[in-house]
């Protein structure tokens, strides 16, 4: 191992754990049969120039690219852990399968992106203006006011689906990703029994993340103050960009590399929301998290290939 290790992140998909480098993802799906199916691509570079690492600039560009990547896994994950129940019955079925294939399933995917995000904006951006707005109190508490309402929303979005036994299962991978993460960073080895004893929150999780930008939100909306609702509306898309921006400096490359009492302050929300968000996994779902980091690993420190033609 590199003696300065990679920091890892990841997400759980349908029926398993996709693990991201720098250089390389791999995801490890269980399949119907029980076997686990392996995937792994290299990371795109045409984020790699300097203008895209920049600070703030950079906390928009890993947001976007996390959540391209995200849906793509997803897609993917699903064709493996159903690959027996979503079998071709019918010949038009049977035909856009062979003649369209991955084009088909790319389109559907980026419907699918576009549909959830504009749901989202929606729902944890722009319905929380709304609410607020139809109090009648002045412009900085009506910020206060409205990430508050956010935060409501949000916790209360979570605590819903937490219920939901599709749900829970995923969230159970998601408690694994976290172990399997905290014991490669912990530097032991990546047994079943290893991994089991680790942590199942972490500080670098997505579900930190989205707190943290609700409360940068909040604050920013707390200086800025419109009064037009329309205009309103429209500074909170406009200013995505700087807020994801703001958002990834402090929970990622600043809380996300220190650990005192100050950043263990700032994260203790996110801590306690993961509580909901992750499940202690089970042997199999701690299998699949070790097999995918294992395999990221392997990616990440692959010699580069290298032509011997002069």
């Amino acid at each position: 191992m590199a003696d300065n290790p990679i920091s890892y992140g990841g997400q759980a998909v349908m029926e398993g754990v996709l693990m991201r480098g720098k250089k390389a993802y791999a995801m490890a799906v269980r399949r119907p049969d029980g076997g686990i199916e392996l995937i792994d691509k290299p990371i795109s570079t045409k984020a790699n120039a300097k203008f895209f690492k920049l600070p703030l600039i950079r906390g928009f560009v890993a947001l976007c690219s996390s959540m391209a990547l995200g849906y793509s896994a997803l897609s993917q994950s699903a064709e493996i852990a159903l690959a027996d129940e979503v079998e071709p019955t019918s010949k038009l079925e049977k035909f856009l399968v062979d003649k369209l294939g991955e084009k088909l399933n790319g389109i559907l995917m980026t419907c699918a992106m576009v549909v959830s995000v504009a749901m989202g904006i929606g729902l944890f951006l722009l319905l929380p203006t709304f609410l607020a707005s139809l109090l009648n109190v002045p412009g900085t508490l009506r910020g206060v006011v409205e990430g508050l309402v956010r935060v409501f929303i949000f916790v209360g979005y979570i605590v819903i689906i937490s219920r939901l036994k599709d749900i829970q299962r995923v969230f159970g991978y998601h408690g694994a990703e976290h172990k399997a993460i905290d014991c490669y960073e912990k530097k032991m080895p990546l047994t079943t029994e290893n991994v089991a004893s680790c942590n199942r929150l972490h500080k670098r999780c997505g579900t930190s993340f989205m707190l943290v930008v609700m409360v940068v939100t909040m604050i920013l909306f707390m200086i800025i103050r419109i009064d037009d609702i329309w205009l309103r509306f429209a500074s909170r898309i406009a200013l995505l960009p700087v807020i994801a921006g703001i958002s990834y400096e402090i929970s990622v490359k600043w809380a996300g590399s220190r650990d005192n009492l100050l950043v263990r302050a700032i994260i203790a929300p996110g801590m306690l929301i993961q509580r909901l968000t992750t499940r202690e996994p089970d042997e199999g779902q701690i299998e699949i998290a070790v097999a995918a980091l294992e395999k990221a690993v392997a990616q990440e420190y692959e010699p580069e290939p290298h032509n011997d033609d002069n």
